[in-house]
């Protein structure tokens, strides 16, 4: 969670630098938001999975890794997302 606030913080940053249209702030405020809120999922999942199954159980790492594998995809696309907005810019 640490890394994707600092992340957050610096593609704020630098989308008010680069001035970007509202249509990409949009976008880029609806990728955080989302991100934010996979990672919150993925907290919860954890803490279910470790309260319900507190001993070593496949079951519950196999649920641990896909919770974790879908904040991985979701990260991975919206940095590509976040590419198609600020490369324009940068170059």
């Amino acid at each position: 969670m640490q890394i994707h606030i600092a992340a957050s913080f610096i593609v704020l940053l630098l989308g008010t630098v680069l001035s970007i249209t509202a249509g990409e702030w949009t976008v880029v405020l609806l990728l955080i938001a989302g991100m934010f809120s996979l990672e919150l999922m993925n907290t919860a999942v954890e803490k279910v999975v470790d309260l319900v199954s507190p001993e070593y159980h496949i079951l519950a790492k196999h649920a641990k890794d896909a919770a974790a594998a879908a904040v991985l995809v979701y990260a991975c696309f919206a940095v590509l997302i976040g590419g198609v907005i600020f490369l324009k810019y940068l170059f």
